[in-house]
């Protein structure tokens, strides 16, 4: 196991000990940084994809409203 030290404001300090009274406070923070480091990759992950889906879109052709409208209602009875 490694130790870890780091400040956090006294007000935190003591609803962290309030909230989690009674628990292994070492295994709840690892936990919470377990998950922040889970939500960091999912973050990397979300953005990678949308700025493949923007380099996709740069590729298509543009059409303007007027044409896009046409397209819907052609047919159309």
């Amino acid at each position: 196991m490694a130790t870890v030290n780091f400040s956090v404001p006294e007000a935190v300090k003591q609803k962290f000990n309030k909230m989690f009274a009674g628990k292994n406070k070492s295994q709840v923070i690892a936990e919470l940084m377990m998950r922040a480091v889970e939500e960091r990759a999912l973050h990397k992950r979300r953005v990678k994809a949308m700025e493949g889906l923007l380099k996709l879109r740069v590729r298509k052709p543009h059409f303007s409203d007027a044409a896009i409208r046409a397209a819907r209602e052609y047919g159309r009875p």
